[in-house]
């Protein structure tokens, strides 16, 4: 009697990515990640001559573009996302992230006043370009 197939489940290996894939994904280009990389945002594997991204560097990618839109600064996303993979206390991380993000809101909300008083001096130009027009038509009639 033959013995009975066994089928033997191999762990599925961790996905992977190459450089083309996350440019695709994320729309950028290929030189823009080389340059996270050398930022020391990203670290991948390499296999000759090609870039081997782990999900732990597409993760990290993706964070980096987040703090990116929020206007962080490539120095305070690395800080950050560094801290988040050190298995240190979270408090400690979270009080961080707190303290940049209240600077940052700080720098934009001041950001918008100057935007609003500039505004309202490109709106009293208008204003007075107009009046004056009105008057030049007022006197040539």
């Amino acid at each position: 009697m033959p013995a009975p197939a066994v089928a033997h489940a191999s762990p599925a290996a961790p996905p992977t990515y190459t450089i083309s894939q996350l440019a695709r994904e994320f729309d950028l280009t290929t030189r823009a990640i080389r340059f996270y990389e050398d930022c020391g945002l990203l670290s991948p594997q390499r296999s000759g001559r090609h870039r081997i991204y782990s999900a732990r560097d597409r993760t990290r990618l993706k964070l980096t573009l987040r703090g990116k839109r929020l206007g962080l600064t490539l120095a305070e996303v690395k800080e950050l996302v560094d801290m988040y993979e050190s298995p240190r206390d979270t408090q400690a991380q979270l009080k961080k992230f707190l303290v940049v993000l209240a600077a940052h809101r700080a720098q934009l909300e001041q950001q918008l006043t100057d935007l609003h008083a500039n505004l309202d001096e490109v709106r009293a130009h208008e204003k007075e370009a107009r009046r004056l027009l009105a008057d030049g038509a007022k006197n040539r009639a």
